[in-house]
């Protein structure tokens, strides 16, 4: 595809990112992440193993060398806590990008601002390569960009909601404003919410309870991608304004009298 995706320095084909957990074993993991086409795909550092090789890890079975491994905080509370997570992370040699996520409360999993913005400072000037799970809120995006975050995630619902997108107004702004890539985050549920979010103008979408979750979750993994491949297409090829009433299909010139 002539429509690269970059971040962090590096170009991608697919612009769908998928999540790792939930899922029954390792490989079936494996085989939804490669029916999904991802090339970049986000592990929880507390909840799944990459730091203990005298353990089962994912790593074994979803190589750095085939995959850009994006460590999340998942399941941090606090700023300090998804601090101490991502060096971990990069500890255990999987490189200097993150994803932090600090969650402010645990009926709704929506994200702790405050704690979010310091903890993408304080890592962003240790030389992470920080991608924050954020609200849909455009000035709290702004602020992230302003300290130097490489892209911002706003949620679409809450995480594993599978609500799809709420809030398309908020994200047309966050788009409008934002110099870095807009990737949309949990709340996706099926394979047109992810092509709405494309063709709103996100550069991405990260999921993982939408495919794992699903009955079949290799099927839903390829029509994750196809809805992905299918949003961007449309986005890039602009879609007709709408009007309030008809407008005939057919030319009406030559028409019989």
């Amino acid at each position: 595809m002539d429509d690269p995706f970059l971040l962090g320095g590096k170009s991608y084909k697919s612009r769908l990112i998928v999540g790792t957990g939930k899922y029954k074993d390792f490989e079936e993991t494996r085989r939804a992440i490669d029916a999904s086409g991802a090339e970049m795909v986000t592990v929880a550092v507390r909840r799944v193993n990459i730091t203990d090789p005298g353990k089962e890890n994912l790593l074994d079975h979803v190589p750095p060398t085939e995959f850009t491994i994006l460590p999340n905080t998942a399941g941090c509370y606090t700023a300090d806590e998804a601090i101490r997570t991502a060096r971990l992370a990069r500890e255990a040699g999987v490189g200097n990008l993150v994803k932090i996520e600090v969650i402010g409360d645990e009926k709704t999993l929506f994200p702790d601002v405050a704690a979010t913005i310091e903890a993408s400072r304080i890592l962003v000037e240790e030389g992470f390569v920080v991608l924050p799970y954020v609200t849909d809120d455009p000035i709290t995006c702004k602020k992230l960009e302003d300290i130097g975050c490489a892209a911002v995630m706003p949620l679409a619902a809450p995480i594993g909601s599978g609500l799809g997108i709420r809030n398309p107004y908020n994200l047309k702004i966050i788009l409008e404003q934002s110099s870095v890539p807009v990737i949309v985050d949990a709340g996706v549920g099926c394979a047109s919410d992810a092509a709405r979010a494309l063709e709103l103008g996100c550069d991405a979408v990260l999921m993982n309870t939408a495919i794992a979750g699903a009955d079949d979750p290799i099927k839903m993994a390829e029509a994750m991608r196809l809805g992905v491949e299918a949003g961007r297409l449309s986005y890039r090829a602009g879609r007709i304004a709408r009007k309030l009433y008809a407008t005939a299909s057919s030319p009406i010139e030559g028409m019989l009298d």
